[in-house]
């Protein structure tokens, strides 16, 4: 495995890494059981204290009220949910969680269970910074359902998990800081209607 000490300097996080297949095998060691051969990271701050964006986001019914794909989550237990997500071509993809490492307000990692139709893993962290609330980053390890013609077609219908971390984040914070998200003119059923 590589450590990420022996990757060239970048600046970026390393989830966000121009390093390749290299800054997947460093990152994923970070990440508890994880499988994907494909990772997204995605940082955001939000002016909310670490233990409130925690509490929130570790209520996973709470999670399909900022994250536009995930059609529902059905909680089993404390540690275990099942997930129904949007994908391509009107389709949904499935899946059970678990969760591998949690740390009270500060982290939540996840993995998906066998039988995955989109194998993946991940966690979530939250770090204060003073005087600016909390930075939340979310690195996604995942294996898209056709490979990389999956992941191409994925991302021209915008359900690219990079490209959705980036805008679920975003959506995450307007919630938490002014209780409600953002909408565009058309609604979500006009959207749907079009294929978006």
């Amino acid at each position: 495995m590589t450590d990420a000490s022996d990757l060239p300097k970048d600046d970026a996080p390393l989830a966000a890494s121009k390093q390749g297949s290299a800054a997947v095998e460093a990152a994923s060691g970070n990440v508890p059981e994880a499988q994907g051969a494909h990772i997204t990271g995605r940082s955001v701050t939000i002016n909310k204290p670490a233990q409130e964006l925690y509490a929130f986001f570790r209520d996973f019914s709470n999670l399909p009220n900022f994250m536009e794909n995930v059609e529902s989550i059905r909680l089993h237990d404390e540690q275990r949910s099942h997930w129904v997500v949007k994908a391509p071509g009107g389709r949904t993809v499935e899946w059970d969680a678990r969760v591998t490492e949690e740390v009270p307000g500060r982290l939540i990692a996840w993995t998906s269970e066998e039988g995955a139709d989109v194998p993946n893993s991940g966690k979530v962290e939250f770090k204060p910074v003073e005087g600016r609330g909390t930075v939340v980053t979310a690195t996604i390890l995942y294996d898209p359902p056709g490979g990389i013609i999956g992941k191409i077609v994925a991302k021209m219908f915008q359900r690219e998990p990079a490209i959705q971390a980036r805008r679920d984040l975003r959506r995450f914070k307007q919630l938490m800081e002014t209780g409600e998200v953002a909408t565009p003119a058309k609604n979500r059923a006009e959207f749907e209607e079009m294929g978006l």
